[in-house]
């Protein structure tokens, strides 16, 4: 017999011995994978050497999942930053049984859920990876959540070459000031990246010493053995916390675990030579860890409890063991279709900020007010990056939990991924900066995420049901020439542009403060999906009464005669430009009508072409719905009489696509964009015609 230390060493050889078999498996099933793929092709280099981190977090009894209902609050959070490595996932996700072995056939397909990186299409995968140095954010945020209760670790791979994009380095410093300990992140050190994969471009020196200089807990293993891996996570799960979040870099090198030197590379079209050669190769590599694998319980005489220890790991990795065979139990599919979630957020109406008609608001004091009744709800997050002031988010969800109340600091890639983890766990989560500060990359990302989820919602057979797509609102303020006499770098005039390419993302652009706070009370209402609500920054007067209704895709009629000779079409602060306008064109006995559009309303775009009457398409940005009337008329119209449709923005005068610094009147005067450059405008118009 032998001792209680020496017990839990053989059962960890034992379990090591294990761990050693499943990576010859999944190593297989990638070849599978790349055998049966649409291009016959694979990210081999990056899943190769990712694999031994990755078996032993989902096989040596670390990870915490639910493999039946993968939403289920409280399991511990699995993210692949570096999606490169999305063939050992797919491999270890279909033996788990999150989805049959079939999806593993025809990879790459336009018809295949298994694409060339991982993403919500894939049963189990709760964020879409590829581009660089973004999953390790999302985790952070999950960790986060994960630190109120039900409480949960976070784990995230990513790779050296990821950690040359700037946000790895946002978010390894806010989770080591916020004390991440229940967040562990697994460096698949390699040594290599895409362009050259034998050594980094630039190398990491002290990589150690980095992760710790930012208050990081950092074990450093050597990850082309399993005992040194498998310690390490054990150390992680199971040792005493002081409240650092926890880095293992894991040194490699790129393919490793490849037989053939063809596998040290980042993606591979392999021959069906080479494939047959490295199954056989890695067969004859399983069969002789599997040969270990009973040498070593032959030993273990008299020692019954350590054996059945290890048999009942071997189970739990879907072993049956027997005759000197590890034969592998056949893991039927387990993950079911996630419960629909209710995204409706409970608040007291009675608490919402009280609106006179006529007097002024600043939109962040309306949804500083109107977050303290709606962060009554626990579902509701908010995080800021520079200038909380000009949100009102921190203000009012912070004074009701200043631990659901964020603050990045200039950091708004991590703003970002921050949030999108909130709405990813079911949170109605709102992030805020300035209109230009958003990040395409991080935006663009995080939308095919929501898309891959809205389409299997769609599918009746999708892991996803109703409510399980995101609540993600990117608060955009100082919209338009808000900004003022900040300089160009600042100005948020091509922004809506830019960002309306962003497929799924619902754009809004907020005039009155009754409005703002409709649109609150909208979003609330749950599935409304990614919003970019551009914002005002100063006060402006309440233009709606008490009981407006905002509605997606809707405008509304400010000024409505059928004896108008004209309509104004604008948003934002331009609204109260185009009612000024009005109001000085009616003491010259003309009429025009006012439509504010916060949302593209295309009935209303075609209604006020038919009309027969010109339309003046005024905006304070580069054109953001004149390029929506373009859109609509050329689809719906077989002819346009362009004369009636004139354009007014910031791009009509002098073509200047950046706007530089001036007050508010000295940039709206400049433009044409004022009340009495707009009415001098439409004068001339109408007399021309």
């Amino acid at each position: 017999m032998v001792y209680l230390e020496d017990k839990k060493s053989l059962i960890n050889k034992g379990i090591t011995h294990l761990l050693q078999v499943k990576d010859s498996d999944i190593r297989l099933l990638n070849l599978y994978q790349c055998r049966y793929a649409v291009d016959s092709s694979i990210h081999i280099g990056g899943a190769s050497s990712a694999t031994i981190p990755m078996v032993s977090l989902f096989y040596g009894g670390i990870i915490d999942v639910n493999i039946e209902q993968p939403t289920a609050p409280g399991q511990d959070m699995f993210v692949l930053s570096k999606g490169h490595a999305v063939a050992t996932l797919a491999s270890i996700y279909t033996d788990l049984g999150y989805f049959d072995r079939s999806i593993l056939k025809n990879s790459r397909s336009v018809n295949s859920l298994l694409n060339g990186h991982p993403g919500p299409l894939l049963p189990g995968v709760h964020v879409a990876t590829g581009p660089m140095g973004q999953g390790v954010g999302t985790a952070q945020g999950f960790a986060i959540a994960g630190q109120k209760s039900p409480q949960f670790d976070v784990y995230a791979v990513t790779g050296d070459g990821e950690l040359q994009e700037g946000p790895v380095w946002e978010t390894v410093m806010y989770a080591g000031a916020k004390r991440l300990d229940n967040l562990c992140v697994l460096v698949d050190n390699n040594g290599g990246q895409l362009d050259i994969t034998s050594t980094l471009h630039f190398p990491h020196n002290s990589l150690s010493n980095t992760f710790s200089s930012f208050g990081w807990k950092v074990l450093e293993v050597d990850a082309t053995k399993y005992h040194t891996v498998y310690a390490a996570l054990q150390e992680f799960k199971y040792g005493e916390r002081d409240g650092r979040p926890t880095v293992i870099i894991c040194k490699t090198t790129k393919g490793h675990g490849g037989l053939s030197d063809y596998m040290n590379t980042h993606k591979a079209t392999i021959a069906k030579d080479i494939l047959d050669q490295e199954e056989k190769l890695q067969q004859s590599q399983r069969d002789a860890r599997e040969k270990e694998f009973f040498t070593l319980l032959d030993k273990l005489h008299g020692e019954d409890e350590v054996k059945s220890i290890i048999f009942k790991h071997a189970e739990n990795m879907g072993y049956k063991v027997e005759q000197g065979k590890l034969t592998a139990i056949e893991t039927p599919v387990k993950t079911k279709k996630a419960p629909v979630r209710d995204k409706k957020i409970k608040y007291d109406t009675a608490q919402l900020p009280k609106l006179e008609t006529g007097k002024p608001y600043a939109a962040s004091k309306v949804i500083e007010l109107s977050m303290k009744a709606f962060a009554q709800d626990e579902r509701v997050y908010s995080v800021d990056s520079d200038l909380a002031s000009t949100s009102g988010l921190q203000a009012g969800v912070g004074f009701v939990d200043k631990y659901r109340a964020l603050n990045a600091g200039v950091a708004e890639a991590n703003m970002m991924l921050l949030g999108e983890a909130f709405a990813i766990l079911g949170g109605n989560a709102w992030v805020s900066t300035f209109c230009p500060f958003f990040d395409w990359k991080v935006m663009r990302r995080i939308a095919v995420g929501h898309q891959e989820r809205l389409e299997v919602i769609a599918e009746p057979n999708g892991w996803l049901s109703e409510g399980h797509a995101l609540d993600y609102t990117m608060v955009a303020t100082a919209a338009d020439l808000e900004t003022q006499s900040n300089g160009a770098t600042h100005m948020g005039n091509d922004d809506v542009m830019l960002f309306d390419q962003v497929a799924q993302l619902k754009i809004i652009n907020a005039s009155c403060p009754q409005q703002v706070l409709g649109i609150l009370k909208w979003i609330m209402e749950g599935n409304k999906g990614m919003i970019y609500l551009r914002l005002l920054r100063a006060p402006s007067n309440a233009i709606y009464n008490a009981d407006f209704t905002f509605e997606f895709g809707k405008a509304y009629n400010l000024k409505d005669s059928a004896n108008a000779a004209a309509t104004i079409v604008s948003s934002g602060r331009g609204v109260y430009e185009a009612l000024d306008a009005a109001k000085k064109l009616e003491e010259q006995g003309v009429i025009v009508n006012v439509v504010d559009m916060p949302t593209v309303d295309e009935k209303a775009i075609i209604n006020l072409y038919r009309t027969g009457k010109p339309v003046f398409i005024m905006e304070q940005n580069n054109g953001y719905l004149w390029s929506h009337f373009r859109r609509v008329l050329f689809a719906q119209e077989t002819s346009i009489n362009t004369k009636n449709l004139i354009s007014l923005n910031t791009t009509t005068k002098g073509g200047l696509h950046y706007i530089h610094s001036g007050t508010y009147t000295e940039l709206a005067a400049h433009y044409g964009l004022d009340a009495a450059h707009l009415s001098e405008t439409i004068l001339k118009t109408l007399k021309a015609n």
